[in-house]
């Protein structure tokens, strides 16, 4: 994530945004490789929003500036259905703004903190506060 000033108010919308309309992926699964009997574990860490509001989803885009940003047509044989907008980002980038929403989230809370606890460990960046740190102040 660029180093930024966003506005706890920002922050607290996306956050409760987020526990209204977003998803939190964390779960590893099985891969298969091309030439190899045996499957190996993957995570699928990923943070999403996806809605019909344009500027909403934009404004999560251009504040965070992680992720990507793009739109999801109606499928075929769904008339009447808006054109849908999607963020998403994914890993160490899920894992700084789960860090961000953590202290106003309540819906995905033990999501978020399943992400912060995966990379918590082993990602120091000086930039970031533990969450045991932050927790204790």
């Amino acid at each position: 994530m660029e180093s930024q000033k966003i506005s706890l108010t920002d922050i607290a919308y996306i956050a409760g945004l987020f526990d209204a309309d977003g998803c939190v992926s964390y779960k590893k699964y099985p891969k298969k490789r091309k030439g190899v009997k045996k499957d190996y574990l993957t995570w699928n860490i990923r943070l999403e929003i996806a809605m019909t509001d344009l500027n909403v989803v934009k404004f999560v885009y251009q504040t965070l500036m992680v992720g990507t940003f793009h739109k999801k047509p109606p499928g075929q044989g769904q008339l009447g259905k808006k054109m849908q907008w999607r963020w998403r980002c994914s890993h160490r980038d899920a894992y700084q703004v789960a860090k961000l929403m953590w202290p106003f989230a309540q819906v995905k809370l033990h999501k978020l903190e399943q992400i912060i606890d995966h990379y918590e460990p082993e990602y120091k960046d000086p930039n970031v506060v533990s969450l045991e740190a932050y927790r204790n102040e």
